[in-house]
């Protein structure tokens, strides 16, 4: 089969990768990929948002399957759009995605259908917001209802932070949406459920946890995300169980009931409180840095498991998973996520001596002159399996120690929770 994969970060390279290891792969074309799936894939330097030029490519290289890594292409109805062409193509439709490309959307959804959540507040303007203030205790989470590349969530300690994070999303902050959802903080544990769905039925496709804090010991500004493990040993059988008959189930039978079938995949972000799950958000594509320590656990041919899913057969197929825990450490570029600088180059790669057991998934990054350069603010993934997240994680430092790119940085501290348990 010949396939095109929309998108150019992390998760991208790591379904590139798992694309490319697949039997039933002929050709894989990126769109617009990056310096990683250059090396088992043709890149198109083509804008994601460009729906049209999209298309020319499917019929220029004869794609059979369109597979759309991120959000916004998602959100702005690219499965919609290539559906009408005719074009096979995995991923949710447009109203099933604002899921994700709404805070409102899925906290009215949850109040329906009376989805465990926190409490919340949709607000358009200052007056509602203080009303808000008022009638809850502080912390206050501030959401930008609309996409904002994982930096729209705020956790505000005061009143005073509440009103400035509110007045900036107000006055356009994020071009997606000038309203937000306040919502009350709930103390727990973070961990993030993996389904891959059709039009009749779901499987479980992974668990994991993030580490969303730019620094160690989750301080500072929240990222697209810093590093992850799999799988989330918060997520016991029981919880699993109670995400599933609470959360999954009344949300894809509201989305069935809206004649919108959800199909792609669908990332359940959890707070993990008492031994019960409360949704903190909706992802309608897999996680990013979660999909790198997640797709290396996977013993099924994932393009087979995909095609299963497009046909809506996927009750006809296993999925099998290795018993070996997985872990990524994210290098990112120096200022990240505030301001950084692009095109720095990056020596080294060729001098790691990776076992089957170790990965580099890259991000940021794309090729000038012959030169590996930096092209974003998460540059490059590394990832490693085994059967100790401790030993892991000191063979991926090892390994970015190699690298050795001095403008970059990364948490040390990934995985401390499971690890500071043991």
């Amino acid at each position: 089969m010949n396939i095109a994969l929309i998108g150019s970060g992390g998760r991208e390279h790591a379904i590139c990768q798992k694309i490319h290891e697949s039997k039933l792969t002929k050709k894989i074309i990126c769109i617009p990929g990056n310096a990683g799936t250059k090396n088992i894939a043709e890149n198109l330097e083509i804008d994601i948002s460009n729906f049209n030029k999209i298309y020319k490519a499917i019929k220029i290289f004869k794609i059979d399957l369109v597979i759309v890594g991120p959000e916004e292409p998602l959100v702005k109805g690219l499965v919609n759009f290539l559906e009408t062409k005719k074009v096979k193509v995995f991923g949710p439709n447009k109203v099933a995605s604002r899921l994700e490309g709404s805070k409102a959307f899925m906290k009215k959804l949850c109040k329906k259908y009376n989805i465990p959540t926190a409490k919340f507040k949709i607000c358009r303007n200052k007056k509602e917001v203080k009303n808000f203030l008022e009638k809850i205790s502080l912390p206050i989470v501030v959401k930008a209802d609309g996409l904002a590349a994982g930096k729209g969530v705020t956790i505000c300690k005061n009143k005073k932070q509440v009103l400035k994070i509110s007045e900036e999303i107000f006055k356009g902050k994020f071009k997606s949406s000038k309203k937000l959802v306040l919502e009350e903080f709930i103390q727990g544990e973070e961990a993030s459920y993996f389904l891959i769905v059709d039009k009749y039925t779901f499987k479980f496709f992974g668990t994991a946890q993030d580490h969303k804090r730019v620094k160690e010991n989750d301080k500072g500004p929240n990222t697209g995300g810093m590093g992850a493990y799999s799988p989330a040993s918060i997520i016991s059988k029981t919880i699993e169980k109670k995400i599933i008959k609470k959360i999954v189930k009344p949300t894809i039978f509201a989305l069935r009931k809206a004649k919108n079938p959800y199909r792609g995949f669908l990332y359940v972000g959890l707070m993990i409180r008492n031994n019960e799950p409360y949704l903190i958000e909706f992802n309608v594509r897999m996680g990013d840095p979660e999909c790198q320590v997640i797709l290396p656990r996977l013993k099924s041919d994932f393009l087979k498991v995909i095609i299963y899913a497009v046909n809506n057969n996927l009750d006809k197929i296993n999925i099998d998973w290795k018993k070996e825990k997985s872990m990524t450490i994210v290098l990112c570029s120096k200022g990240y996520p505030g301001v950084y600088k692009k095109n720095r180059e990056i020596k080294n790669l060729d001098r790691l001596n990776l076992d089957k057991k170790s990965f580099v998934f890259h991000a940021g990054t794309k090729i000038i002159k012959d030169r590996l350069v930096s092209n974003g603010g998460r540059v490059l993934n590394i990832t490693s399996t085994g059967n100790n997240f401790y030993k892991i994680r000191k063979k991926i430092i090892n390994l970015i120690s190699m690298i050795n790119w001095k403008y970059g940085f990364f948490r040390k501290d990934i995985g401390w929770k499971i690890i500071n348990k043991k």
